[in-house]
């Protein structure tokens, strides 16, 4: 088992990443669309992340779209070709996950994904949340070789899923690191890890950031009518980041 306490933090631009880095993150999981759940950052994003980044660690959520994880020949053929990208670009990790129709991990592919990330640590996302079986799973993943699984125990966010989140760390039994994430906060990460025994923890540190446009045009819109604030956005608080990391060191 590590004996060193490790905060990840899910952000969508190099300046987010940078943020989480200056709070004390361990690692970055850099992602776009956090609207839809995350997707893979576009090539430009990951190079500048790469470049930028002194201390934390940098893995990168390869995630064609949303939805489901039941992939397509096309999007599986793009899923791999984003983790040689990363590979190339010098990223410290990867962030994947595909399942059979089934909800079992698709243990073919990702081995297949995992002897191309190499020697990238390789993570497995929130699919495992939907995963018919954790345990069976969990077995399956620590049998590849997996790093580490990013969990809500199943449920709606960690503090609901905290029971399976304990019940998985012992069964893990320090062959895999089992990650909470969903719903981590500063006033409810130290009662998540004190349930559960954890030693890495994954959270989004979000705060908003008004825009700089004095010139503002309320009649047209970049997104669908299902959107976010146009003159507003979510960024990572490096003050939130630090909250949490204190509370461990």
């Amino acid at each position: 088992m590590q004996s060193s306490f490790n905060v990840e933090i899910c952000v969508d631009s190099p300046d987010a990443a940078l943020a989480a880095e200056a709070g004390g993150a361990a690692r970055v999981e850099l992602c776009a669309s956090l609207f839809e759940g995350g997707t893979t950052p576009s090539a430009g994003c990951i190079r500048v992340a790469r470049e930028r980044l002194k201390t934390a660690r940098l893995h990168v959520l390869i995630r064609p779209r949303a939805g489901d994880f039941l992939y397509s020949e096309t999007e599986w053929t793009v899923v791999t070709t984003d983790v040689l990208q990363c590979k190339a670009l010098g990223v410290d990790g990867v962030v994947v996950g595909c399942l059979t129709a089934e909800g079992d991990v698709d243990v073919r592919r990702l081995q297949e994904l995992i002897a191309m990330a190499r020697p990238m640590q390789v993570t497995f996302h929130r699919a495992f949340d939907m995963c018919r079986d954790a345990r069976l799973a969990l077995e399956q993943l620590v049998a590849l070789g997996v790093d580490r699984v990013l969990t809500s125990g199943q449920d709606v966010s960690c503090l609901e899923g905290i029971d399976l989140i304990a019940e998985l760390n012992t069964q893990a039994a320090g062959r895999i690191v089992v990650m909470p994430g969903g719903g981590v906060t500063p006033r409810n990460v130290a009662k998540i890890v004190a349930a559960t025994g954890v030693r890495d923890v994954h959270m989004s540190a979000r705060t908003t950031v008004e825009s700089g446009m004095r010139h503002r045009n309320g009649n047209a819109f970049m997104g669908g009518v299902l959107r976010p604030a146009e003159f507003e956005w979510k960024t990572t608080s490096t003050d939130v980041v630090r909250a949490v990391v204190a509370q461990f060191t």
